[in-house]
């Protein structure tokens, strides 16, 4: 004979509250999910750039590798979407030096709310401040092909530009399927009466499985073995949806924020190797 557990009367008058508060108030996942800053923070040698974006503005960090500086043009644009809790300052200038052998010029985004980036930060604003991001990003790059590069809630927004734009081939390091995250690896404990209306509430610009399914640009996958902030089984979901073709990379004891280095790296060059071959318009490497 089983027994029911009953959640105490406490618990469910709280499970109540927050779910009114949700249903009513409508940014608890903003607050939940996003941790937005504007503390200054040193760009080494990234380039600011700021274009308009609603009734503000949003702010670029731009850095080219040495062989794109040597030649005056890239061959190829990263667009760069880094994770929550960070910004895009910290990043271009020394992740240019990581394509030492290729002329690649990077644009990191900061999201609405963080950096200089203006507004309030809402996952509503990150798809169409990703989308103007491109759009003006296109305009500079004229007929050179633009790859999305996603880490994290970054992959969201990636995602959403692959699925909405023209791209040459897609990056995604530890890609959240935030909606099947919140109902599946938090609903349990509050009977789903919060994470429910929480994952209702998440962006169908952000849905990571149905823009998976709408892409046929080819990508490459950076999978972190031990990732604790987004399990590996919910990679898996992302990469299974993905309709384009894939190359996984698996980098083993990685957790969800260590660096790309080592023979990671390695296989990281060689997976660029074969994105950057699917572009028959891209010059010899």
């Amino acid at each position: 004979m089983s027994l029911r557990v009953i959640p105490p009367p406490w618990r469910l008058l709280a499970i109540g509250v927050v779910y009114l508060a949700v249903m009513f108030f409508g940014y608890l996942p903003d607050h939940l999910i996003l941790f937005p800053t504007r503390t200054p923070i040193n760009a080494g040698g990234a380039v600011r750039k700021t274009i308009p974006f609603e009734n503000g503005q949003l702010e670029l960090w731009i850095a080219q590798s040495h062989p794109a500086r040597s030649k005056g043009n890239p061959d190829v644009y990263i667009l760069r979407f880094y994770g929550n809790a960070d910004r895009a300052e910290r990043w271009p200038a020394e992740e240019a030096a990581m394509w030492n052998h290729r002329a690649v010029e990077i644009w990191g985004m900061n999201y609405p709310g963080f950096g200089g980036s203006t507004g309030p930060a809402r996952l509503c604003k990150i798809g169409s401040a990703a989308l103007a991001a491109f759009d003006e990003l296109r305009r500079h790059a004229s007929d050179r092909p633009i790859v999305p590069f996603g880490t994290s809630i970054g992959a969201t927004a990636a995602l959403h530009v692959a699925a909405n734009r023209p791209v040459a081939g897609l990056i995604l390091q530890n890609p959240p399927p935030l909606r099947e995250m919140i109902l599946r690896r938090f609903g349990w404990w509050n009977l789903w009466l919060l994470a429910g209306p929480v994952a209702l509430q998440i962006p169908k610009d952000l849905d990571s499985i149905a823009n998976a399914k709408a892409i046929h640009a080819p990508a490459i996958f950076l999978l972190a073995e031990k990732d604790a902030v987004v399990p590996p089984r919910y990679h898996k979901l992302v990469v299974d949806a993905y309709a384009g073709e894939k190359h996984v990379i698996q980098l083993p004891g990685a957790h969800h924020n260590d660096p790309i280095e080592g023979t990671a790296l390695a296989d990281f060059n060689r997976g660029i190797d074969w994105l950057l071959a699917k572009k028959i318009l891209l010059p010899a490497l």
